[in-house]
């Protein structure tokens, strides 16, 4: 380590005798003192405050010219040394003319440049800015010999300078300016303004929305245990919702589907009876008008003494050709409702002719006038279908129909029958309806001896249709008396709302064109 005596040392107030200078310095040992101790002081003493805080003398690294350097701080400059400090080999004291640093003709070491503020010797280079002359800068600093500037690094490619000028930056508003919305009329001098709260925005009944005033409420939690704890610990405890409960909630929001064109026509229709196409209609339109806020009217189209006024306790004796005969009087929805009956799930039934003496068939001119009349006041309107597909009425259902819903028995015959069904629409140019549809798989029951392979079946129908869905079989069903989906079971309620959400999916499609020229 090499030390050039004549460069300024800077000392710091922390510094100390075993810091950088001290005893590691010179090779000491750790917590041994110096030989002879300290100055004016015992071996192991703190060192004398004038002293403290200075490195000791270093050792030149090697001969060659300009060594012994002379040390600054001469004696006649006013420091003395304490008694009994050791001096280094060729030390030699300054004369007394020797400027020291800061004084003019101070020599400064290579490359030295001062700090701003220091005072500049007599032919000492100025940069002109109030800085020492940089050895780049070409304002009369000869550069050390050698020296290359390093070349310009190439501008960047697509920056440049801006085209137009940069704008000057807006004036800060003058001391006691006024904003126009603070100020008033009773101002102390002109120009002036006194500081006033901004007003706050008018109070009106729209501001009093229920999200403002009530606060969030959580929902209870599902069907089953989860329900009872909730019931049990006051709300305390909410265990969420069951794989079950969110699923229900899904079929439920399907359901609820809005109706595209505002009325939809579903025909449930089967081949073969006695496999419960009625019972499906019932309890399709049940699950539809209890789930639903609008109105779904089920129409008894069976020219052959329909049953469907048997699913539901009578309001009225009115049937289907009386509100043909009467049509042109109807103007309201009370007008409609004197010819309907409605059950307890909202469910409105049209009942078909039933007199043995009426003589005038009901053909497929009269559904299409009934169909009219009903799709100013329903949303949705099931059609219960006969058996016979060549009948008259038939070619008005298939003609008007959005969807249709083929019901089977899980049986060889009702499933070739279900199946017959949907090849005599392919080949009267309602294959739109068939790729549309659903198939239903009726009165299924749990432990039937029946060695008919219902997966088997239902891929069949799956291949052909939309979807297939499964009616488990049910006591109250079998009754064939009212419906009433509260004394279902819940696995038939389940299966029904299933149902109810796979025809919901095709309210949403846009209303289908009533052109069939294939229809007989």
């Amino acid at each position: 380590m090499t030390t050039n005596n004549d460069t300024p040392q800077v000392f710091s107030e922390g510094t100390r005798d075993d810091g950088p200078f001290g005893r590691e310095w010179r090779g000491e040992a750790d917590g041994a003192d110096p030989p002879g101790g300290f100055p004016d002081g015992p071996a192991g003493a703190e060192p004398h405050e004038p002293w403290f805080g200075w490195g000791p003398e270093a050792e030149p690294a090697g001969g060659g010219d300009g060594y012994p350097q002379p040390s600054f701080y001469p004696e006649d400059q006013g420091y003395h040394p304490e008694p009994g400090y050791p001096r280094g080999p060729g030390y030699a004291p300054l004369p007394p003319d020797h400027p020291g640093p800061g004084d003019p003709g101070y020599p400064a070491g290579p490359g030295y440049v001062p700090e701003p503020g220091y005072a500049y010797g007599p032919g000492y280079p100025h940069d002109g800015w109030g800085g020492a002359a940089r050895a780049d800068s070409g304002h009369g600093y000869p550069p050390d010999p050698g020296y290359q500037q390093e070349p310009r690094y190439p501008p960047q490619p697509g920056y440049g300078r801006d085209v137009d000028d940069v704008p000057p930056m807006e004036s800060l508003p003058d001391v006691g300016y006024v904003s126009p919305e603070y100020r008033t009329d009773q101002a102390p001098w002109p120009g002036a303004g006194r500081m006033l709260p901004p007003q706050a925005s008018a109070e009106t009944s729209d501001s009093l929305t229920a999200e403002s005033l009530l606060r969030p409420k959580r929902s209870a939690s599902g069907s089953s245990w989860r329900h009872r704890v909730y019931r049990v610990t006051g709300g305390l405890l909410r265990l969420g919702e069951s794989a079950a409960d969110m699923r229900r909630r899904d079929l439920i929001n399907r359901v609820r589907t809005p109706v595209a064109g505002g009325h939809h026509r579903v025909a449930v229709l089967s081949l073969k009876g006695g496999v419960g196409k009625t019972t499906t209609a019932v309890g399709l339109g049940a699950t539809f008008a209890t789930l639903r806020g609008d109105r779904v009217i089920a129409v008894d189209a069976n020219p052959d003494r329909g049953t469907l006024s048997d699913k539901v306790r009578l309001e009225t004796a009115a049937t289907v050709r009386d509100l043909l005969n009467e049509r042109d009087q109807v103007r309201r929805y009370a007008d409609v409702r004197a010819f309907t009956t409605q059950a307890p799930s909202r469910l409105e039934v049209l009942a078909s002719d039933r007199d043995p003496t009426v003589s005038v068939a009901f053909s497929a001119e009269d559904y299409c006038d009934a169909a009219r009349v009903l799709e100013h006041f329903y949303s949705i309107c099931l059609t219960d279908c006969g058996t016979g597909l060549l009948h008259s009425a038939m070619s008005g259902v298939l003609r008007l129909a959005d969807q249709i819903v083929v019901v089977s028995s899980p049986s060889v015959d009702g499933a070739r029958s279900a199946s017959a069904t949907l090849d005599w629409l392919e080949a009267h140019s309602c294959g739109d309806l068939v790729r549309n549809g659903v198939v239903v798989l009726s009165v299924i029951r749990p432990k039937s001896k029946s060695t008919v392979d219902l997966d088997r079946l239902g891929h069949h129908f799956a291949a052909r249709c939309r979807a297939v869905a499964r009616i488990p079989y049910d006591p109250h069903l079998e009754e064939g008396a009212e419906v009433d989906l509260e004394l279902l079971s819940a696995e038939t309620a389940d299966a029904y709302l299933t149902l109810a959400a796979l025809v919901g999916d095709g309210l949403a499609w846009p209303r289908r064109l009533t052109s069939r020229s294939g229809l007989p």
